[in-house]
């Protein structure tokens, strides 16, 4: 009897949804087909560009496999593994989609709307100073606003006071006193009488009519739901996306996660980055991990099976509507698979192959998260490096492209 419930009980944690006539074989092939990935990815591991990472594969029911590899601290050995949390850069922005359309179900906002709606400051294009800008614009990046010098210059700001001094990084990692308000930051930047508006932080283009990808308009998103529902971002997400899939081990702050857990950031040659967040957290600062990124994925997939539970089917189907098409954009790569940028949702990116999800690239961070809608398998990887070479960038897209080539072995 304790052979049986044991047998059980394995079943259970490893997710293998064994039904009631399959065989210990059926069993030990999954064992044996998931220990060969693994081997597969410490390989590849093994090539030394990437120091840490995480991966899952899943489907509408559940995860499917899940695993870390390498280092979450070189210094003190301390190994990555699927509950190792960091930020997870843009692939924040697709919260950003389903907290509007929540909203839009409470009857807070309409995705129609123009922002000047919500907003106590005045943000238009000075070239089309007549066209008003609406959040589905925002949610499709057809805002025309456009990310200045200034968006990587000030919205990185260190977690405690540090001196650095880092080549080759493009971004500025500020001192904590040069942290404001997202308010401020984007009055700043987008108010006319702003500190650092630009006008040519705008495209000579009508509101709606070009597709400029936007982390600026991401996080102004987030401000007009803030302002429409009298909530603040976090709170509101935390409510109807994080407690409602059970993602305990992620947050949008260093004070909303468990410390312990978040692994330290690299750059090339083992350099350690110091912690940071983004002013503009909405649009990449998501802290996460492997673990809970699934349950967010997996509910995706069901989402666009009209089967899932945070938003209205109506709501899901919005969300995985194309919102674009050619005329929107100068020339995009049908080729590249994990290109995000072939067509929109809100707020949900389409490749040229139909898959969908969306990237991340931060400072000692890259992420990929996509599914295959005709499938309705689906894959992430978090990684804690700068990709800075091709040899990385090789590697990078060979963990994914193992990932891809195991998913339906797995997914029997």
């Amino acid at each position: 009897m304790r052979n049986a419930i044991f047998f059980l009980t394995i079943c259970t944690i490893i997710s293998c949804k064994q039904q009631p006539n399959q065989s210990k074989n059926s069993l030990e092939q999954f064992y044996q087909v998931r220990d060969s990935l693994t081997d597969e990815l410490n390989q590849i591991y093994n090539r030394g560009h990437i120091y840490g990472f995480s991966v899952a594969i899943v489907n509408q029911s559940e995860t499917i496999y899940q695993n870390g590899f390498g280092f979450s601290d070189l210094q003190n050995n301390k190994e990555y593994n699927e509950n190792s949390i960091q930020n997870i850069a843009s692939i924040s922005k697709t919260l950003i989609g389903i907290a509007l359309l929540k909203a839009q179900e409470l009857g807070k906002l309409n995705l129609d709307d123009s922002i000047s709606k919500y907003l106590s400051f005045d943000i238009t294009n000075p070239y089309y100073p007549d066209s008003p800008i609406t959040i589905r614009q925002l949610a499709t990046h057809t805002s025309t606003i456009i990310d200045t010098k200034y968006y990587d210059e000030k919205a990185y700001v260190l977690k405690e006071e540090k001196f650095i001094d880092i080549e080759g990084l493009s971004e500025t990692l500020n001192q904590p006193d040069m942290k404001i308000a997202m308010t401020d930051f984007l009055r700043a930047i987008l108010q006319k009488e702003g500190e650092w508006y630009q006008k040519d932080g705008f495209l000579k283009k009508k509101p709606g009519e070009q597709f400029e990808y936007s982390n600026i308009g991401a996080s102004l998103a987030a401000l007009v739901l803030e302002r429409a529902t009298g909530k603040s971002y976090e709170s509101f997400t935390t409510e109807h996306i994080l407690k409602p899939l059970k993602m305990s081990n992620s947050g949008w702050s260093f004070e909303d996660v468990n410390m312990y857990n978040h692994s330290k950031l690299y750059t090339k040659n083992e350099t350690e980055l110091p912690y940071y967040s983004l002013i503009t957290f909405p649009d990449g600062g998501f802290i996460t991990s492997a673990n809970d990124l699934a349950l967010y994925l997996t509910e995706l997939i069901k989402g666009k099976l009209g089967e899932g539970t945070i938003l209205s089917h109506k709501s899901y189907r919005e969300l995985f509507t194309l919102q674009l098409d050619e005329t929107h954009f100068d020339e995009r790569d049908k080729e590249d698979k994990y290109n995000d940028e072939y067509n929109s949702g809100i707020f949900m990116g389409f490749g040229g192959d139909g898959n969908i999800g969306h990237t991340g690239f931060d400072p000692g961070v890259a992420t990929l998260m996509f599914f295959n809608p005709k499938t309705n398998v689906g894959k992430l990887l978090i990684i804690n490096t700068t990709i800075t070479s091709m040899d990385g960038l090789k590697e990078f897209y060979a963990i994914m492209d193992k990932l891809g080539e195991y998913e339906k072995k797995l997914n029997q």
